[in-house]
């Protein structure tokens, strides 16, 4: 748990192992960030040290710029490398966001609480534009990879089958008992899908490395920063989605 603002030093050096962390703290408040991961590619040209991925950060560089504040996610960032980071002294935050509405309360306690900062004109603004999103019409069935080589799916309890959900898209392994399931390719054909949804991240399906895979099957093409990150890119993310899954004609 973090420490109240008024019992804690003022943090003025902060470290991300998120990169939708790193967007948001650099979208508030630009001068606290010190370090991130090397996936952390918004905003663009952000000029700081760089401690690896995010499965792999480099704990002792990461002490070694003293950062009052590590901030990292319990889905992203491994718990051995957190404990490393606490045993050497720092202070580390993890959120844990698996759906819209408590993907706004941990940027709150993220920028507010834990960095001190005033809570930000684009956090509102997102939320504004999510709360009239309403699904037109029944939802549609579909099958969300995430991975190919094996093939992986969205599960149950995640951000991303959350936002789909609010914009009318039913993921067929919601009910799935692990929350990033492998499932055979021939089992997600199988699976009375709908549609596919084939974001650009975490791997990167194109048009040319995907769709083949579903045949017949209508397939959006989605923006993975406006799917699974939460920070600034929820102001547009709604409309984003939902014209590449209008332009899948649903």
């Amino acid at each position: 748990m973090v420490p109240s603002r008024s019992s804690r030093p003022a943090v003025r050096r902060v470290v991300s192992l998120v990169p939708s962390l790193t967007e948001a703290v650099a979208a508030t408040e630009p001068g606290l960030l010190v370090g991130a991961t090397d996936w952390c590619d918004h905003p663009a040209g952000l000029d700081v040290v760089r401690i690896g991925g995010t499965k792999n950060p480099d704990t002792a560089r990461i002490a070694a710029l003293a950062p009052d504040l590590v901030l990292a996610n319990e889905e992203e960032n491994r718990a051995p490398d957190l404990g490393a980071l606490r045993a050497a002294g720092l202070e580390v935050l993890v959120t844990e966001v698996r759906t819209l509405p408590r993907a706004f309360a941990e940027l709150e306690r993220v920028l507010v609480r834990g960095c001190g900062l005033v809570r930000p004109a684009w956090l509102a603004d997102a939320e504004d534009a999510w709360r009239d999103v309403r699904a037109a019409g029944p939802a549609v069935r579909a099958v969300v990879p995430v991975w190919r080589r094996p093939w992986m799916v969205l599960g149950r309890d995640t951000f991303a089958g959350d936002v789909l959900a609010r914009l009318g898209v039913a993921n067929v392994h919601a009910g799935h008992p692990e929350r990033y399931p492998r499932v055979p390719l021939d089992e997600l054909n199988a699976c009375g899908a709908e549609l596919a949804v084939l974001p650009d991240e975490p791997y990167r399906f194109t048009r040319d490395d995907g769709p083949e895979s579903f045949p017949g099957l209508p397939c959006a093409l989605v923006s993975g920063r406006h799917l699974t990150w939460y920070g600034p890119s929820l102001r547009e993310a709604a409309e984003v989605l939902g014209a590449a899954l209008r332009a899948a004609g649903r």
